[in-house]
């Protein structure tokens, strides 16, 4: 029951909603963290094999490596952005399931009087 004593009618619950974008953000920005790091480690070792061998393979792995930071900060990029959208999707959300409730409770009020 509600304030006024009408039966309580479940909405999307916002809090479901503010649960699941945090959850998929989170993964999100675990799997880019755990990523990084992995292709961090792997460029560092290249590099540190690198400086054994001849200055032309070094130049290649250099290069490679920048190619490599700039796929990360591409794929970081997009992930952002991709959370961005998630966000101010569950935030319209909410703002639909609260206008919504609003317009039900004004009509029933409405309706009451």
């Amino acid at each position: 029951m509600d304030m006024v004593g009408r039966p309580f009618k479940p909405y999307i619950s916002v809090v479901v909603v503010v649960v699941v974008v945090v959850v998929v953000v989170v993964v999100v920005v675990v799997v880019v963290v755990v990523v990084t790091l992995v292709v961090v480690a792997a460029v560092a070792t290249a590099t540190a094999a690198a400086v054994v061998l001849v200055v032309v393979v070094e130049v290649v792995v250099v290069v490679v490596g920048a190619v490599v930071v700039a796929v990360i900060a591409v794929v970081v990029a997009v992930v952002v952005v991709v959370a961005v959208v998630v966000v101010v999707a569950a935030a319209a959300v909410v703002v639909l399931v609260v206008v919504q409730s609003s317009i039900n409770d004004y009509n029933k009020n409405k309706e009451n009087h």
